[in-house]
């Protein structure tokens, strides 16, 4: 029989109650690893867990909570050391999307995305990064960045702001961190079918199949095959890129009309 990719593998996914961390998580326990999943509301992330542990059959431990918080993130570490003894993967994927208009835009919404995307994920990073040098086994960390980071589109200036800062992180890391075995990239994806996006617009699927050059939008399962990819064997020498999965938009980067973002209520 063969032998799983991540089998024996512990790994921390974030924001993962849906969604593309979600998709994350079911791969990786497909895969056979053990998967610590957090997100911010309990009822969804205990849900999710339990049915991704049904249907891969490896353990899936909810671990909700706000990855703003610093000690929520240390936490994740060591529930993942305490549940299974130690860490191979951290995949930083929690983030909030925020739109508004710049000039309208105020510190409250600045403070809670750039608090959830950069924050969350540069002391998750740093969590997950100490446990692997003390394991002195190495290990992956996956950022989880953003075409919006690459290319402007209006109203998401904060978002896409605190996207290339994850970039950045990365190319920066890999001088602190690659003589401890430690890689770290970033996944980018372009305009992804998920609750949050059809919430924002109804017509996300449609409005962006159209501008996309391989016509379609793309699903969440195309973003965690570039996460595990990653994470795996085949990927040890890449370190401090990013992985840009967007079916080709940020070749042109058309925009569709976004003025439903301009005043949407954060």
């Amino acid at each position: 029989m063969t032998q799983k990719r991540f089998s024996n593998q512990t790994v921390i996914v974030t924001g993962a109650g849906e969604g593309i961390g979600y998709e994350v998580a079911r791969q990786f326990c497909g895969e056979g690893a053990c998967v610590i999943l957090n997100d911010i509301q309990p009822e969804r992330a205990e849900a999710a867990a339990r049915a991704i542990a049904a249907e891969s059959g490896s353990a899936c431990v909810a671990a909700p909570g706000d990855v703003s918080d610093i000690e929520t993130v240390r936490g994740l570490v060591a529930r993942a050391v305490e549940e299974f003894g130690g860490l191979d993967v951290c995949v930083c994927n929690a983030g909030l999307t925020s739109w508004g208009d710049f000039f309208s835009y105020d510190a409250a919404d600045f403070e809670r995305v750039v608090g959830v995307n950069l924050r969350g994920s540069y002391f998750l990073a740093q969590a997950a990064a100490r446990q692997f040098r003390a394991q002195g086994n190495g290990g992956r960390i996956v950022l989880m960045s953003s075409v919006t980071g690459r290319r402007a589109v209006p109203y998401l200036s904060a978002y896409g702001m605190t996207k290339a800062a994850l970039e950045m992180l990365a190319r920066n890391l890999v001088l602190e961190l690659s003589p401890h075995g430690i890689t770290i990239n970033c996944v980018a994806p372009g305009a992804v079918i998920t609750p949050r996006n059809l919430q924002d617009d109804p017509d996300y699927e449609e409005r962006w199949s159209q501008l996309i050059p391989v016509g379609e939008a793309i699903q969440t399962k195309d973003i965690a095959n570039a996460a595990l990819f990653l994470a795996s064997p085949a990927s040890s020498r890449i370190t401090g890129q990013a992985i840009v999965v967007d079916g080709g938009w940020t070749s042109a980067s058309p925009i569709p009309n976004m003025d439903y973002g301009k005043d949407y209520e954060n």
